[in-house]
């Protein structure tokens, strides 16, 4: 019974996670700078919800990583490392994004000692902020890619619940929904 029920709740934690991080992504932070009347209440607004992102991730990575050490059957080695592979990058990517590069970004925005538009665009510190920014972004981006590779190595073990099709077009319910 555990062994189906564990990739049913792997699965919509990681779908949960990733439909978060890409609305935040495609949403909420280009909305934020839109709608705004400031950049720096926009970039508050998007720090704010990145750490929620970002610690998250770091929380489900982890959590789902121990849950491969749930003794099951049906588990491959090579798609059974493949898994811990990728759910250790989510979580190492959510890590660094949240404890290396934004600490770092909120160091430099101490020192700016005021909004980060006032600098010179080839000031060092805005130079330095806009790298870490760039980095932060294709963190995220390797932290959800490698979510998503997970999610279908899941999704395509035999104990997730899913069955070959077969029948009058091509769908058969699971045996728990049986009569």
């Amino acid at each position: 019974m555990i062994q189906k029920i564990v990739p049913k709740i792997e699965l919509l934690l990681l779908g949960a996670w990733l439909g978060a991080a890409c609305f935040f992504s495609f949403g909420v932070a280009p909305g934020a700078f839109a709608v705004l009347p400031s950049r720096e209440l926009a970039g508050s607004m998007v720090n704010r919800s990145l750490v929620i992102i970002n610690i998250a991730g770091l929380a489900i990575g982890v959590l789902l990583l121990l849950t491969t050490f749930v003794p099951r059957n049906d588990s491959k080695r090579v798609w059974l490392w493949g898994q811990r592979i990728l759910l250790f990058i989510m979580a190492a990517a959510c890590s660094v994004g949240q404890f290396v590069i934004a600490f770092w970004m909120a160091y430099l925005r101490v020192q700016m000692k005021g909004p980060i538009d006032d600098l010179a665009v080839n000031d060092p510190l805005r130079v330095q902020f806009n790298n870490l920014h760039q980095w932060s972004v294709w963190v995220l981006v390797t932290a959800m890619a490698a979510s998503l590779l997970v999610f279908f190595v899941i999704s395509r073990k035999p104990g997730n619940g899913g069955k070959k099709s077969s029948g009058a077009g091509g769908f058969e319910l699971p045996d728990e929904l049986k009569f």
